[in-house]
């Protein structure tokens, strides 16, 4: 480590976030541009190097945190970007993108604020592209072997690289127009600007892999026809089937899903729509669902204009304080965060009624009202205890008139084909079947990210992608020299 008292002589210090009256006004990130370079290193020098780094098992990854951390302190930037590439595709995606759950593994949080490894990491990613240290790997030479991946999101991409670069013929099926899956238009441009995963694209194609656009799996093509023209096939559509809010007052216009909304205001940033034509421009809007997806919606509702926002979570609020009893440390906490959307909300007063920020808590929806055109106008909910049993009395009214479900989702979409017409075994769960190898029940097909592990996060889709390369490489070839990170089975740490 290059400071040994780093940790005891500088305080933790974020990556600073543009004024909100300012980025609320565009699309661009929120972070104020080139503020992150000249605080980096004295924050990694905060690192520790501690005997055991937690932040290695926090990590799906397996990321060197303490090497690269140690790097970025003496400014060796090259050699702090091969480190960092070395367990991770797409740093800068997990950078911008991860809730970081090597900071709450990270030793130093026992009695301190993390070391800021997610913010060290972006710096790395962001300063390799500017010097270019991560130019594309194309193999040196081909296996003859060919694989098919079926989406573009961060499970398939990792996976379709890593096969490429090992030597296969890899070709890339996504059903949108354009490359990236969530990332491209689940993700808001304001959370991560979209030119990041463009300059990915790129590399890719400059290293061999082949990107079908516009091609569902299932309808498009069938799907028992693909594996017959591949030798492999990986199965990395994510968990596209959302989950439902089963109330009265469900048909009514103006109530939609997250993944309908967050899309079309992507579009707008691609430059194919003018103008969403689900803007919630001066509407009174509901969001159901206390997670990530609903903190996107929000800071989108933000920027287009609502006359309100309020998020509504069926939890408690939680405390500032990770419960050591409940979550101890090097566990992934729940406690209060206040996300850049939420800052917004809470700085521009968009629900004066909420409990916090824009946020409503332990509050259950019970129905939804209309006017005479069928259009939602209220949101009736009630107050929840930590069983979610509902509290008498707490009964009350929101307007709504734009209501967004983000309620999670349960596993692949059934309605494409794919499934029915690979015959693919499924868990009692929606998600799809495999065993030890990510194999299906099916010769020769692949499962891997949310499609089979279920609704997760970046860093665990970018693990399966990178995992399930070393499966199918193994596969075809007898052996591996890739690495796999994790298995289908391992899971995040916990009490």
């Amino acid at each position: 480590m290059a400071d040994p008292k780093g940790f005891m002589r500088t305080p933790r210090q974020d990556w600073p976030r543009r004024p909100v009256e300012e980025r609320v006004r565009d699309w661009d990130e929120v972070y104020v541009p080139g503020a992150l370079l000249p605080i980096i290193s004295k924050q990694a020098d905060r690192c520790m190097d501690c005997g055991v780094p937690f932040c290695h098992y926090a990590c799906p990854l397996g990321n060197l945190i303490p090497e690269w951390n140690d790097l970025v302190s003496r400014e060796d930037w090259r050699t702090a970007s091969d480190r960092l590439h070395a367990t991770n595709n797409f740093p800068e995606f997990t950078g911008r993108l991860c809730p970081a759950p090597c900071e709450a593994g990270c030793v130093l949080a026992i009695n301190q604020p993390a070391v800021t490894i997610k913010n060290v990491e972006a710096a790395i990613a962001d300063r390799a592209w500017e010097e270019g240290f991560s130019p594309p790997r194309p193999p040196e030479r081909l296996s003859g072997r060919t694989v098919a991946v079926i989406g573009s999101g961060p499970t398939g991409l990792a996976a379709a690289q890593q096969l490429t670069r090992a030597g296969h013929t890899v070709a890339v099926y996504e059903k949108d127009d354009r490359i990236g899956g969530l990332m491209r238009y689940g993700i808001p441009e304001f959370k991560m600007e979209k030119h990041h995963l463009d300059r990915r694209i790129e590399q890719m194609r400059a290293e061999g892999t082949k990107f079908r656009t516009s091609t569902q799996v299932g309808r498009d093509v069938v799907a028992a026809d693909l594996r017959a023209r591949y030798d492999a096939v990986v199965i990395a559509t994510g968990a596209t089937a959302w989950r439902e809010l089963h109330v009265p007052g469900r048909e009514l216009t103006g109530i939609h899903q997250a993944m309908e909304y967050l899309p079309l205001a992507n579009r707008v940033c691609e430059g194919d729509l003018e103008a969403s034509p689900m803007s919630a421009s001066g509407k009174h809007v509901v969001i159901v669902g206390g997670g990530d997806t609903g903190a996107d919606c929000l800071g989108t509702a933000v920027r287009e204009g609502a006359a309100s926002v309020t998020q509504l979570d069926i939890y408690a609020q939680p405390g500032a304080e990770r419960d050591e009893d409940t979550e101890p440390w090097p566990t992934y906490p729940k406690i209060y965060r206040l996300s850049a959307a939420h800052e917004e909300a809470r700085d521009l007063e968009t629900a004066p009624a909420a409990d916090a920020d824009a946020r409503l808590f332990a509050a259950s929806t019970l129905r939804f009202t209309g006017d005479g055109s069928g259009h939602v106008r209220s949101l009736h909910l009630v107050e929840v205890d930590a069983a979610r049993r509902p509290v008498e009395g707490t009964g009350r009214a929101l307007p709504a008139d734009l209501v967004l479900l983000a309620l999670g989702f349960s596993g692949p979409d059934r309605e494409d084909g794919l499934v029915e017409q690979l015959g693919l075994e499924l868990e009692p769960r929606g998600t799809i079947a495999r065993d030890m190898d990510f194999a299906t029940n099916v010769p020769g097909v692949f499962a891997a990210g949310d499609a089979a592990r279920g609704q997760s996060l970046i860093v665990w889709a970018i693990a399966e992608g990178r995992a399930v390369a070393e499966a199918v490489d193994r596969h075809l070839t007898g052996s591996s020299r890739l690495p796999a990170p994790i298995g289908p089975y391992d899971r995040p740490m916990t009490a």
